[in-house]
């Protein structure tokens, strides 16, 4: 690549004869004439389809630009905006945070806020709870209200989603993340970028890739085999550009294979450019970028955070004939996709599309479906309000507002519903509810060289004390129970599971003076519940759910409505017990070596026989479902046919409710080494109290490959193959054999 001097000839004279003409017309009529009229019905924006009309216009605008007003394109010009071309009428390009709710404006040149009035927003849940719901259609909604209110504030490029997987359980971006899984990461990866991108503004994915830690994420170098990353890490990504087609990526703080991922020819070259056919930019994280010709040449487009790569020093490069100039029109390309995309929509009027009553049921739909209830012996939720006169509500969660804190991008809440408002708003005067501390965020001093909050673990005996007392007094004592932004945090990885600010010994004294305890866990990454599960009979899993969770959950907690979220994530009983932890990769020194390989998650507990507290897609419900009559279209495929599945699920409760009815699929004589079994379909199904429904799903043979390094390719072996159906990863109800030709 560094000795091709010349960009191959790829017009004919007819079409340079073209290219003038069209040049003549867009260098009088100006960018903006290119404007569609209409914000609720925006363009096509399959990128990959570019028509020929947009590629001569892009075309004639880069033959009229100088090779420093390129290079002026190519970093950032502020914070958060990078540069247009006001000559040619090209406007700058305005970047948001991020993947749960719009940021609040900075100034031009500094993380530092305006202090507007005007710049308030919506919480969206955070991915993990996004996740949780298992529900695609949820996750279009959400990319289009979050796409609405960034267009409403002139922001052309949204930075997310963030799809890494959750290797660790330590990971401090987990809220920001899907899953542990990668089909259902792709799955609301496509529904949230096309949501996004149909409000008229272009989706980020990211972090490109293996970012899956934050502990030394900018030095350290993560090595895997072939076959890991493409079945495992790269899923995701693929589907946003070849499904969802996203018109920008951001490439990772990492190194993969001892390169820098803002420089990595292989993941941005090869496979994003060569092997997807993405077309769109890839923009580095803040800060991210780390040379100035490899990053050119090997597939960086726009350095973001700093201006120290892609000024001067580029413009050096190329007049050196470092960098040839063909690279640099290349990325301008890539740029003005995007920008004509963005700018082919206008921007609503001030504050029409932000946090709206629209928006707020998105939010609610998505909180509701996604509360996991994880246990309920004896029937306790939901809570009998008839028979339940005075409630204590315990802990620093029933009052905390998650929208902002700790590191990195937050959303200036223009309001947000806490757990204990949303119970005072539903109950009113037919309970009494009783307030208590129970336990505060405390950290100890800062520690010289190391980053973020220290957290303190012990408890606080004055607070545990008023708590009892509560309780006893109660029919029913509710422990907000979990971590916050503090604990949960860019750039830090936690250190342990632990429930922080000594919550375990406030949640066994307080059960041991109230058997009609409930704990609801208000979390983004697996906790340590043991002490919990061994003490109360019910436990709720909420999460950063928003501007409206206080009202879900209370909707949860008294029965309005039933739970269906199932986790996204496995809760081990031990930390060690996780692939990386057990094999002592994390977080590594200089290098992170996935020596687990494929087994990340539920595939490494399954496999290994290890059991966890809670499995992948574990969630229980206010009734329950019977599974019967798993069917195939036929026994026997070749490889190149569909699977079609039915099967019936029965509500055989009197409670309304979604199950989400989970295919898992285990190759019976493998060749190579696989997981007991993967997930390969899932489908959220309403069913009605004493009803039954056929839920249908599809899967191609062509699902069933594993990626051989060998050959390089995707093989389907043949045999047979066992498809599982069933609540969670751990709880099969039906079952089928089909076999591969």
């Amino acid at each position: 690549m560094k000795n091709k001097s010349t960009k191959n000839n790829l017009y004919t004279k007819s079409h340079c004869k073209l290219l003038l003409i069209v040049s003549v017309i867009i260098m009088s009529v100006g960018f903006s004439a290119f404007r569609v009229s209409s914000f609720s019905n925006p363009p096509e924006n399959k990128l990959k389809n570019n028509s020929l009309h947009v590629e001569l216009k892009i075309d004639s605008i880069i033959s009229a630009m100088t090779i420093e007003e390129k290079i002026n394109m190519l970093y950032g010009n502020g914070m958060f905006t990078s540069a247009g071309l006001e000559r040619l009428g090209i406007p700058e390009l305005h970047y948001t945070d991020g993947p749960f709710g719009i940021r609040e404006e900075l100034g031009k040149n500094s993380w530092n806020p305006l202090g507007l009035t005007t710049d308030s927003a919506t919480f969206f849940p955070t991915g993990s709870a996004l996740a949780a719901t298992w529900n695609t259609d949820l996750a279009y909604a959400f990319g289009t209200g979050i796409g609405e209110e960034a267009k409403t504030r002139g922001k052309d490029i949204l930075l997310g989603p963030a799809v890494n997987i959750t290797r660790t359980p330590l990971n401090g971006r987990t809220f920001e993340y899907f899953s542990e899984d990668p089909l259902l990461n792709s799955k609301l990866t496509v529904g949230y970028i096309k949501g996004v991108q149909n409000a008229g503004v272009a989706a980020c994915v990211k972090h490109f890739a293996a970012n899956n830690q934050e502990t030394n994420r900018g030095s350290v170098n993560v090595k895997m085999d072939e076959r890991t990353l493409r079945e495992i890490y790269l899923p995701a990504f693929k589907a946003a550009v070849e499904e969802a087609h996203v018109y920008t990526v951001m490439s990772a703080y990492n190194k993969f294979q001892g390169a820098y991922c803002a420089e990595n020819d292989y993941l941005l070259n090869k496979i994003l450019r060569n092997e997807w056919n993405f077309q769109g930019f890839v923009m580095s994280d803040w800060g991210g970028t780390h040379s100035t010709v490899n990053s050119a040449l090997y597939g960086l487009d726009v350095e973001m955070g700093t201006r120290q790569y892609f000024s001067k020093p580029l413009l050096d490069a190329v007049k050196k004939g470092e960098v040839p100039v063909w690279v640099i029109d290349e990325k301008i390309r890539r740029i003005l996709r995007v920008n004509f995309f963005a700018n082919s929509t206008p921007t609503p009027p001030a504050n029409s599309t932000v946090s709206t009553p629209e928006h707020g049921k998105i939010v609610y739909d998505i909180a509701l479906q996604s509360i996991v209830l994880l246990k309920n012996n004896a029937n306790i939720l939901p809570i009998n309000i008839s028979k339940t006169k005075k409630i204590a509500v315990i802990g620093d969660n029933a009052t905390h507002k998650h929208a902002f804190g700790g590191f990195g991008a937050g959303v200036k809440a223009r309001y947000e519903i806490t757990p204990l408002q949303g119970l005072q708003s539903r109950l009113g005067n037919k309970a009494t509810i009783n307030f208590v501390q129970g336990y505060k965020p405390k950290f100890l001093p800062a520690k010289k060289g190391v980053f973020g909050k220290q957290i303190d673990y012990q408890p606080d005996a004055d607070l545990i004390k008023e708590a009892v007392a509560a309780a006893r007094k109660a029919d029913v004592a509710i422990i907000f129970a979990g971590t916050n932004h503090d604990v949960e945090t860019e750039a830090t990885d936690r250190t342990t599971l632990a429930l922080p600010f000594g919550q375990d010994e406030l949640i066994k004294a307080v059960s041991a003076v109230n058997k009609n305890t409930i704990v609801v866990v208000v979390a983004a990454a697996p906790v340590d519940l043991n002490t919990t599960n061994k003490s109360v009979s019910a436990i709720l899993w909420s999460w950063y759910n928003g501007s409206e969770g206080g009202n879900a959950l209370a909707d949860i907690l008294i029965g309005n409505a039933n739970p269906s979220g199932k986790l996204p994530l496995t809760i081990p009983v031990s930390l060690d017990d996780s692939p990386a932890h057990a094999l002592k990769t994390f977080p590594g020194d200089s290098v992170a070596n996935y020596t687990e390989g494929i087994l990340v998650g539920y595939r490494w507990f399954d496999t290994k026989n290890i059991k966890p507290l809670f499995c992948f897609g574990h969630g229980l419900s206010y009734t329950n479902y019977s599974y019967s009559e798993i069917q195939t279209n036929k026994p026997s495929f070749n490889q190149a046919d569909e699977i079609e599945i039915s099967l019936k699920v029965k509500n055989t409760g009197n409670k309304d409710g979604f199950e989400t009815v989970q295919l898992y699929v285990s190759d019976m004589a493998p060749k190579v080494l696989k997981a007991a079994k993967e997930l390969k379909a899932f489908k959220k199904v309403f069913v009605a109290a004493g009803k039954e429904v056929e839920v249908n799903m599809k899967i191609k043979v062509s699902d069933l490959a594993f990626f051989d390094e060998k050959l390089s390719k995707w093989v389907v072996t043949p045999g047979s193959y066992k498809l599982m159906a069933g609540a969670s990863s751990q709880d099969i109800r039906v079952s089928s054999i089909i076999n591969v030709e």
